[in-house]
């Protein structure tokens, strides 16, 4: 069983940054495909970004490519999430999760354990 701690989000004003942070306990998190969801009030939860076990390869949704960047320690078994040029539509309850798989998926039913998410706020 695997626990995942997200930390690290806030209130940020348009065009600021922030850095998720996203602690596992329980079993190492170097065989599993990690990634980030967001959940904004009324709206589905969408996917933001996967990285693979070793960190070389990762994969964005278009509306973050460029600002922002997921890696990884697994040394420290921990993911990250770096946003930077934050605008008010990434205003969202960020989740850090991961599946067991050959690459990542797009969908939040593809995932197989979830943390409880932080909330991220930018004002305009």
């Amino acid at each position: 069983q695997v626990q995942l701690v997200e930390s690290g989000g806030g209130l940020v004003q348009t065009g600021g940054s922030l850095r998720l942070s996203c602690a596992a306990s329980g079993r190492s998190l170097r065989n599993y495909i990690m990634g980030w969801f967001r959940q904004a009030p009324g709206k589905e939860r969408e996917f933001v970004a996967a990285i693979n076990w070793s960190g070389d390869s990762t994969y964005y949704t278009n509306s973050v490519k460029g600002r922002f960047t997921v890696s990884r320690d697994n040394a420290k078994n921990t993911v990250y999430l770096q946003m930077n040029s934050l605008k008010p539509e990434d205003t969202a309850v960020y989740y850090c999760t991961g599946r067991i798989g050959s690459w990542y998926a797009n969908i939040a039913s593809g995932y197989d354990f979830w943390g409880q998410g932080t909330q991220v706020t930018v004002s305009s």
